[in-house]
């Protein structure tokens, strides 16, 4: 007898491919050190049957549940659907990357299930879901995000990153960072999530050259192009992520009178214009306008069209924690990623006509700008 994903019971014959199978999940699970194994029973239990009103919400390899174990621990059970190659190998690499990686910013993995087609993880519970959901979903009517918010949402994203890129070894690149994909407590901490798309990158590398993987508007143009994966195309997607947090606006497009242009694009042309304060959100309340303008530019510097030129996340971090006065002489376009006709580019400048090449990809991975910092005097 053995029980599929969602509870109903029926008897199937074991052959020696699916025995073969489970044994090669199951090693690929042990590699993962001092993870706790959920029975499928439990998680069941935990979450209603995974009724539909203990539903947080769905992915692509999946859908995540709340559940409250036997001891009263609330936690999110992210369930895989069920047949899906590329998500089992999602799932495993989920499990071998974040096995015991603990950090503010980080949200911790508790255990997993992999018994016959189950395959689920076990995080911990995040009050306040995620930031897409706090910015654009139904939550942006009931969740006051001021500015003091927001800085803190920024800052302690750069943290994560900074740890995951600079502390860890092997370093961590994400792959998919978005708004969806940063989760918030409580007290509104922001816990970098879902890191199936994730990959290690040992130290002596410049590059991985890779499948394409992540979600239009966050992607890098070099890495959307040739899929040679860098830090650097973390720091493209912060970068974004730091926009849609003070505009209140998806990335996706952005309005602009009775036109719709993508959000980089009306940034820069407000850049250019000197108008940098009407992206900000209304929301976001009364703001210092000196550090909400520092904010914005620290997030040009990360999406600038090379990769070369775009900052490391602890460089990141400390232009958002203090102030520092950016070198904007250093500040060229942002690079973009078309999907619809599969182009990547950088946005024309009529104060910078020196080429950009988009396509350029780091040579080294602590590659920067010479100087894109100067303490601030004052």
């Amino acid at each position: 007898m053995s029980c599929r994903c969602f509870g109903s019971c029926r008897v199937k014959r074991k052959n020696a491919h699916a025995h073969a199978h489970a044994h090669q999940d199951a090693n690929a699970v042990s590699l993962g050190r001092n993870i706790k194994i959920f029975s499928f029973n439990e998680l069941r239990s935990a979450t209603n049957s995974f009724h539909v009103s203990s539903r947080l919400g769905r992915g692509g390899f999946g859908t995540v549940y709340k559940g409250i174990l036997t001891d009263g621990t609330q936690v999110a059970v992210k369930t895989l659907s069920a047949g899906s190659r590329q998500g089992v190998n999602e799932f495993l690499t989920e499990i071998q990357t974040v096995t015991n990686v603990k950090h503010p910013n980080l949200v911790e993995l508790l255990g997993c299930c992999i018994q016959e087609n189950n395959r689920i993880l076990v995080y911990e519970y995040v009050e306040n879901n995620s930031l897409d959901r706090a910015l654009f979903g139904s939550m942006s009517k009931t969740i006051k995000l001021d500015w003091s918010r927001r800085s803190a949402i920024c800052i302690g994203t750069a943290r994560g990153l900074a740890f995951l890129h600079e502390e860890l070894e092997p370093h961590i690149v994400h792959r998919d960072i978005k708004a969806s994909n940063i989760l918030l407590d409580k007290d509104f901490v922001p816990k970098i999530g879902d890191f199936g798309m994730a990959k290690l990158f040992p130290e002596n590398i410049t590059h991985i050259s890779t499948r394409i993987a992540g979600t239009t508007g966050y992607l890098a143009p070099e890495y959307a192009r040739h899929g040679q994966l860098t830090k650097k195309a973390d720091v493209y997607s912060f970068g974004v992520v730091v926009l849609e947090i003070i505009s209140g606006r998806s990335s996706a497009k952005a309005k602009r009178g009775e036109t719709q242009k993508f959000l980089l694009e009306w940034i820069w042309e407000l850049y250019e214009g000197g108008q940098l304060l009407e992206l900000v959100d209304p929301g976001v309340g009364e703001y210092s306008e000196e550090e909400v303008l520092r904010y914005i530019k620290v997030a040009l510097f990360c999406t600038q069209a090379a990769a070369s030129r775009r900052p490391t996340m602890t460089q990141v971090v400390d232009m958002l924690s203090r102030s520092i006065r950016l070198n904007e002489k250093e500040l060229t376009p942002p690079g973009f990623f078309r999907e619809s006709g599969g182009l990547s580019g950088y946005l024309p400048s009529s104060s910078n006509k020196e080429s950009i090449d988009s396509t350029t990809t780091t040579t080294r991975l602590d590659s920067s700008p010479s100087s894109i910092t100067e303490v601030d005097p004052r």
